[in-house]
């Protein structure tokens, strides 16, 4: 068991299911990511950088840190968002596993050119 199974197995089961499909379509939106736990929470890293993190709720599956993909996913997140830098999905409706695939990309991007524009800078 992993800790990442350690932390979801603590949950009701409807609420284990549902992270369970979180952290399947986040692995498969980022190939290659390492999932670990930050920050108390279950997380992707890609390189030495953590990109995404979910946690479970008694009502919701967190979803962070939305606040790097704003404006560009700011109107699909609408709904969900709480917060600067935090989206909410709902356990009693259907969880939107393509917003949460391409929040997932759009972060790993946003990190990428966060990581570019450091090294551009190290460079000057």
């Amino acid at each position: 068991m992993t800790l990442v199974d350690a932390y979801i197995a603590v949950f009701p089961d409807e609420t284990q299911a549902a992270l369970q499909r979180v952290r399947a379509t986040i692995a498969a939106a980022l190939p290659g990511a390492e999932e670990v736990i930050s920050y108390k929470m279950p997380a992707f890293r890609l390189g030495r950088r953590v990109v995404i993190y979910f946690a479970g709720y008694k009502r919701h599956i967190g979803v962070y840190p939305v606040h790097l993909v704003l404006p560009d996913m700011a109107e699909r997140l609408a709904p969900y968002l709480s917060g600067k830098a935090t989206a909410k999905f709902p356990l009693n409706t259907p969880l939107p596993l393509d917003l949460i695939a391409d929040l997932a990309r759009h972060l790993a991007a946003a990190h990428a050119e966060l990581d570019k524009t450091k090294q551009r800078t190290v460079r000057a």
